[in-house]
């Protein structure tokens, strides 16, 4: 497997090209038709993408989650419906 071949660059991927991409791989490894050598340069690509994917969700779950401080300085989480 080419760097080509590879795809593109995880950081400028979007989340759903991401998680797609990662699907794809899991199926072409379960498959089990794949070539050793390659089988370990996919599995490294996913186990990037399946990190991508994770620190991308933790933001999107900081974003909707947005940290009140109550009067009595009380913390609580603020519900995404009211953001």
């Amino acid at each position: 497997m080419s760097k080509a071949e590879a795809g593109p660059d995880i950081a400028t991927m979007s989340f759903e090209d991401a998680l797609r991409e990662l699907e794809q791989i899991v199926h072409r490894l379960e498959a089990g038709d794949v070539p050793l050598d390659d089988s370990i340069r996919i599995y490294e690509r996913g186990a990037a993408l399946k990190a991508y994917c994770d620190k991308r969700l933790k933001e999107a779950e900081l974003k909707i989650e947005k940290v009140k401080v109550a009067a009595d300085g009380a913390k609580g989480l603020e519900p995404a419906d009211d953001l």
